[in-house]
């Protein structure tokens, strides 16, 4: 069996924030609500497609192009074959801040 520490759930966390801000479970819920509505609206079509949370990560709004069909080989047999053509997408990268890549030094 692992011994690995699992994550804590919503409650855990909204339970450690309550505790360490002095607010209720509820206004706890009120705020992380309004932080996933700012979200929303910041990375929205309409949005700049950027987010920062400061001092811990920065998420972005990325458009990849399309790729066209192409030719490659299957790598346990060696054969050629034909990968399928990806239309252009919008993607979300979070990009890690300097403070939160030194927490898990």
């Amino acid at each position: 069996m692992s011994d690995k520490p699992k994550a804590p759930t919503k409650t855990e966390v909204y339970a450690s924030l309550a505790g360490a801000t002095g607010l209720t479970k509820k206004q706890i819920g009120a705020v992380m609500d309004a932080l996933t509505d700012c979200i929303k609206t910041q990375m929205g079509k309409k949005g700049p497609g950027l987010f920062q949370l400061p001092g811990l990560l920065k998420i972005k709004r990325h458009k990849k192009p399309p790729q066209p069909a192409r030719m490659g080989r299957n790598p346990r047999t060696g054969e050629p074959m034909q990968y399928a053509a990806k239309p252009a997408r919008t993607v979300v990268k979070v990009l890690a801040l300097k403070s939160l890549k030194e927490m898990v030094k």
